[in-house]
């Protein structure tokens, strides 16, 4: 019979020797395991929570190990430990069920080594290992928002992500709801989505009465659009282009939304992995995109028309950067009044942190051309 244990076990050697997306392979995985309700949420936490706190569980288990583990037995180690110091689950249960899953000739190991789990009081050697984040994100994250705000944020964000539907019943984060809201658009209003993918905020700004063209590079992105437009029934021109050199006519929307491809250092709740995939260099890389797409959309407003760049991002380069680089190139336009708490005022823009509103983490700027 499968377990929510087999099945989350089986995910993590996936994720980890296959390169497979939590995110994406978790709900094919729940789909044939024949699990009910209560052992798939059992199974996700498992999955997600192991993934995200793998460098932490990593240092619980290594402390009583003396030798290389193999990553099947690894793999056994790190789901044992999270369930016994993340989720509280009871030694007994833990212990003997996890066991139950590891090579028959590694069990005595496997066995001996969590039970010590279970009972050691724990020194973390480091906030990162505690965490559970590689070392460059935390000394980013406390370079840009300081040591007490980032630590609180990747607190935030190693707890499960909470689903909040909108009225028309599509699942979006409510931080990415509210940077929808604050794009402002209007009835007979023509919008520019350009990174529109998979469609959240397009399809809000749709049932404004809005008229959006929602755009991607990706053409399979795009068709992620056409799908959630559909059932949602919402009416929206698509195109597959790169909103560095969009195909549209310039100065001709009232609205841009930039909602950039960024770190995605806000979103880590989110994407249990993506601590895991993203390199330091691609900071520095995605900002040279963001200019870019800036300029871009720019040259789409109209005259009196508003750019809005939004990222799920926190670091200083992809935000004030952002912002610094829009008012030394383009000076003319005017800065919008800053939204409300719980976003906090962010160079010209704002901020929205994990742990104000138990949101993602975002970023905001908003700003006119000139009539």
């Amino acid at each position: 019979m499968t377990t929510a244990r087999a099945v989350a076990l089986d995910l993590l050697r996936r994720i980890e020797d296959e390169g497979a997306y939590a995110n994406i392979a978790l709900p094919a995985a729940l789909a044939r395991s024949g699990l009910d309700q209560r052992d798939r949420a059992f199974a996700t936490e498992l999955v997600y929570g192991t993934t995200r706190m793998r460098r932490a569980c990593d240092y619980l288990v290594d402390r009583f190990v003396s030798r290389e583990l193999d990553p099947a037995v690894r793999n056994v180690l790190r789901l044992g430990a999270y369930q016994l110091h993340h989720m509280g689950v009871a030694p007994h249960a833990a212990v003997s069920a996890t066991v139950d899953l590891a090579p028959t000739r590694t069990r005595g190991l496997v066995n001996a080594v969590l039970r010590r789990v279970a009972t050691a009081p724990v020194e973390w050697p480091d906030e990162a290992t505690r965490l559970s984040e590689p070392d460059w994100i935390v000394d980013q994250l406390v370079t840009d928002l300081g040591q007490d705000d980032a630590f609180a944020a990747l607190e935030a964000m190693n707890a499960p992500a909470a689903a909040t539907a909108r009225d028309d019943g599509y699942i979006q984060d409510l931080g990415s709801q509210w940077v929808a809201e604050l794009v402002g658009a209007g009835a007979g209003e023509r919008v520019a989505d350009v990174c529109a993918a998979p469609g959240g905020k397009a399809t809000a700004l749709a049932a404004t009465g809005a008229y959006v063209v929602a755009s991607d590079s990706n053409v399979g992105r795009v068709g992620l659009v056409r799908e959630n437009a559909a059932r949602l029934g919402s009416a929206l021109g698509l195109l597959a282009a790169d909103a560095r050199r969009p195909p549209l006519r310039l100065g001709s929307f009232d609205r841009v939304l930039i909602d950039a491809p960024c770190s995605g250092l806000g979103a880590l709740r989110r994407r249990a992995d993506a601590r895991w995939r993203i390199e330091q260099s691609s900071v520095s890389r995605l900002a040279d995109l963001q200019r870019s797409l800036v300029d871009a959309g720019v040259a789409l407003l109209r005259p009196g028309g508003t750019l809005v760049y939004s990222v799920c991002t926190l670091t200083s380069a992809e935000t004030l950067g952002i912002d610094e680089h829009l008012a030394t190139a383009h000076p003319e336009l005017e800065p919008l009044p800053l939204p409300e708490p719980p976003w906090r005022p962010w160079g010209r823009g704002a901020i929205l942190l994990p742990q104000d509103a138990g949101t993602d983490g975002m970023a905001i700027l908003r700003v006119r051309s000139p009539e």
